[in-house]
């Protein structure tokens, strides 16, 4: 990893109303770099994502996005920064053409060549959206909306871009295209990335550095090529993991 972080968590609490759900958790994500978080359903990686964008309670503990303190800025003011946010579902607008999707999502931005020249670097990198543009978004497939939402994102002129789960309910085909889309824009972005996929093995292979995470807390940290070759990798789809303290897990 590393020593320059263009995003860290300090001590960070999170939950939904009273229901904790990430205990002072310390996450840092070098720029430049594709960073991992792995781990089985329901134990905070799309909160942590949610977290960073302003989208569910911090308790405690700081956000810290271009060594500024953003703890208290709307999900607006964040994206207007720079963070770039791709859920895992609800990430286009079905009815709306290819084109109208990409336009919209600069909404940020009003200078119309400035929004035309971000249209061309989107279609640069998916070559194929430049031949969906005028079909409605609801007809591509699984792979498709995925590219679109990833040219949604970078529409927005991201300093940083987080992606949740963009494999989920996909084939195995699919799955690869998926994932080759991401490697590309890493490559040909240098935009540092923070992607969390169940699916450890294929994301783990397209990381540099790692994350899993377990009841809220992270339980390994590490380079991504060492945990794809871990004991504690199969040991956690296999229920046997607990959450132990960090450097004894490191052991």
């Amino acid at each position: 990893m590393s020593g320059k972080y263009i995003l860290e968590t300090k001590g960070l609490n999170v939950g939904y109303g009273p229901i904790h759900v990430i205990y002072d958790l310390d996450f840092k994500v070098p720029d430049g770099e594709v960073t991992i978080i792995v781990g089985p359903n329901g134990v905070g990686k799309t909160t942590l994502l949610k977290a960073i964008m302003g989208l569910c309670t911090v308790y405690s503990g700081e956000v810290v996005f271009g060594g500024k303190v953003i703890n208290k800025l709307p999900p607006y003011e964040r994206t207007k920064m720079g963070i770039g946010y791709m859920p895992q579902v609800g990430n286009i607008f079905s009815r709306l053409s290819v084109a109208e999707n990409l336009k919209m999502a600069a909404y940020t931005q009003t200078n119309v060549a400035v929004i035309q020249d971000k249209m061309e670097f989107v279609f640069n990198l998916f070559p194929r959206l430049k031949d969906f543009m005028p079909r409605s978004a609801g007809t591509l497939s699984g792979g498709e909306r995925q590219m679109l939402a990833e040219g949604m994102v970078l529409m927005r002129d991201p300093k940083i871009m987080m992606v949740d789960e963009p494999t989920a309910g996909l084939m195995p085909k699919l799955v690869n295209d998926v994932m080759r889309q991401l490697e590309k824009m890493a490559e040909d972005t240098g935009l540092p990335i923070v992607l969390v996929e169940q699916r450890a093995r294929r994301a783990l292979a397209v990381g540099d550095w790692s994350y899993m995470m377990r009841g809220g807390r992270f339980t390994y940290e590490g380079k991504a090529d060492e945990l794809l070759n871990h004991p504690l990798l199969n040991e956690m789809y296999l229920g046997a993991v607990e959450v132990r303290d960090l450097k004894t897990v490191r052991e």
